[in-house]
């Protein structure tokens, strides 16, 4: 696939010190970019960004595209996003807000061309009612697009021996899921049309940018109400040592 924003973006000084800011996982901007390559956005769309964290998907879709973006986040600052827009000069194309993806949104039915997620679904996501309740907040024609960190196969009660220390944290190993159970939950979902599910291109390239970007010296535990602790996520990364994990995307256009 084509990287040239995110090529472009890591190329410059001043937008790596922003990544390794503001990274709390893979490289968003690159998961954004491939994410939104398999559909068209334009800037007179209305793009719904769930659990935009730093903002760095938002970003990219107000750089790219001009589109404009409603980005928001259950525990990101929209106050400290709001001011990062600002000092990048896209903050009027920017709707910064707190949200809880699993309650009901303030939002019209059919009110979005785009919901899109980048490193987040998972977290909120892993049920049969999901998909189909976002699927009324987007018009017919519009698309649902999302990407999140996956395996390439489900553990199930066989967890590899080197994985198991970092799977007794039940958060991990309840959203951390493998491709084909994803496959399987996205199937049963009416009212879409799935355009792409597959495992990420940039998987590798968006995980080396943002482990260069930690800190094995800044924490020794894992904070389950905040982002990875840079140790631990460096530690459990070393631990994979790319043979199980994977990012997964789906691409749905409502029918």
């Amino acid at each position: 696939m084509n990287n040239t924003f995110s090529n472009k973006f890591v190329a410059d000084e001043k937008n790596v010190a922003l990544l390794q800011e503001t990274m709390w996982g893979p490289n968003g901007i690159r998961q954004a970019e491939e994410l939104a390559s398999h559909f068209t956005i334009t800037k007179d769309m209305k793009i719904l960004d769930l659990g935009c964290g730093t903002g760095l998907s938002a970003l990219y879709l107000v750089q790219e595209y001009g589109a404009e973006v409603f980005a928001t986040d259950l525990y990101a600052d929209p106050t400290e996003n709001h001011e990062r827009y600002e000092s990048l000069g896209i903050a009027d194309k920017i709707v910064p807000m707190i949200l809880d993806a699993t309650q009901p949104m303030p939002f019209a039915k059919g009110y979005f061309d785009v919901i899109f997620s980048v490193g987040a679904y998972n977290m909120f996501g892993d049920n049969k009612e999901m998909l189909p309740n976002l699927i009324p907040y987007v018009k017919k024609g519009g698309y649902i697009a999302v990407a999140f960190p996956g395996l390439k196969y489900e553990f199930g009660d066989n967890v590899p021996p080197e994985m198991q220390p970092f799977w007794a944290v039940p958060e991990v190993a309840a959203t951390v899921r493998g491709f084909e159970w994803w496959k399987e939950l996205f199937s049963k979902a009416e009212g879409i049309e799935i355009v792409n599910l597959s495992e990420m291109v940039c998987h590798d390239i968006a995980w080396e940018e943002y482990i260069a970007s930690l800190d094995p010296k800044k924490g020794e535990e894992f904070a389950l109400d905040a982002e990875f602790v840079d140790k631990w996520t460096l530690d459990m990364k070393a631990a994979e040592d790319g043979k199980y994990f994977n990012t997964i995307q789906l691409i749905a256009k409502v029918v």
